[in-house]
């Protein structure tokens, strides 16, 4: 590795606090920069001597036209790039940022898209057998029938009979993940990292660690602490005593905290059934929809943003597109002047 873009990578880590994915893709980014554009993509003189203008924009064209990337992957190079000559110039390696006079690609903006209220009304109300009573005095049943095979795994449930008791717990976890985003805005990763101490029953608040190991309070709705209570009680039953408080909150049915491929297929698995959610489901989209129905009920940005645990207050006002769309519908069905006076 070039020994600039080693120290640089070290300071994301360190100082930045930025995550292994986020540190990853600026390796790959800079690293990829480095062997296109030098001849020993080791020597940092030569890296230095490379961050002019018609460098960084031979690479821009080159990842554009021979790579065929999109333009927001183009934009994330260049900005890769940016972060990069920026600290170069705090260590008195380069006097000036090269890549701001590199003229970027433009790209559309994406709204973000979200699901209707109707849509999740109705998910919660088909569901809501996996969090019954009913459901947790047959997964006591099941899980008192005897202890299982010997020789079981560490985390694994030595006294649930499968597949019945499994499916019984994962039912209910599965909706608590759809729950927890729906309901607090949660990232994937902050609600994989969620520990039995992070909640605070007496206050009703979830402590989050967000990006850049950043805390945050998250109050929890009445609806989403009864669903969590139930699924602690359904966990207890299930893997066959309370946990710690430093244990996960959250346990897949091995016994592991949840890990983000299993957040994104229990998102799937569940939506994918709700006739009325035909688009993508996701974790994030759960995080949009969250936003947009307080937006639509009148939060404030700012309050969406410190909840959202938004850096900038730029990222939260994307939200605001929908809300504005959906005030012009209304806008154009009620207002007594907004019809076409040939069609009256």
């Amino acid at each position: 590795m070039n020994p600039l873009i080693g120290n640089y990578i070290r300071y994301v880590e360190t100082v930045r606090r930025y995550s292994q994915r986020t540190r990853d893709i600026y390796n790959d980014v800079l690293t990829e920069y480095a062997a296109y554009s030098l001849e020993d993509p080791s020597s940092s003189d030569e890296l230095a001597a490379s961050l002019n203008p018609t460098s960084v924009r031979n690479y821009e064209v080159h990842i554009m036209e021979d790579r065929k990337l999109g333009t927001r992957t183009v934009n994330l190079h260049l900005s890769v790039l940016s972060g990069f000559c920026r600290y170069l110039m705090t260590q008195g390696v380069l006097r000036s940022n090269p890549v701001r006079l590199v003229t970027r690609p433009k790209t559309e903006k994406r709204l973000p898209i979200f699901y209707r209220d109707e849509a999740m009304e109705r998910y919660l109300s088909d569901t809501e057998f996996a969090v019954s009573e009913d459901s947790l005095e047959l997964l006591r049943e099941v899980c008192g029938r005897g202890a299982g095979p010997a020789g079981v795994p560490d985390g694994q449930p030595a006294g649930a009979p499968a597949p019945l008791a499994r499916t019984l717990y994962e039912r209910r976890l599965r909706r608590l993940v759809v729950s927890f985003l729906h309901g607090t805005g949660l990232r994937r990763a902050e609600l994989a990292s969620l520990d039995i101490q992070s909640l605070d029953f007496e206050r009703n608040i979830l402590k989050v660690k967000g990006k850049g190991d950043k805390m945050r309070d998250v109050p929890l709705v009445p609806a989403v602490v009864r669903e969590t209570e139930r699924y602690l009680e359904a966990a207890e039953v299930y893997f066959g005593g309370r946990p710690a408080a430093g244990d996960p909150l959250l346990r897949t049915p091995s016994g592991r905290r949840l890990y983000p491929v299993y957040i994104d297929r229990a998102v799937k698995a569940e939506l994918g059934s709700v006739p009325d959610i035909t688009g993508r489901k996701s974790p994030h989209v759960l995080r949009h929809t969250l936003a947009t129905e307080l937006l639509n009920e009148g939060s404030d940005l700012n309050s969406i943003k410190e909840l959202l645990g938004h850096s900038s207050l730029a990222a939260t006002q994307v939200y605001t597109h929908n809300s504005i769309e959906r005030l012009k519908a209304v806008y154009d069905k009620a207002h007594p002047r907004a019809k076409d006076p040939s069609e009256k």
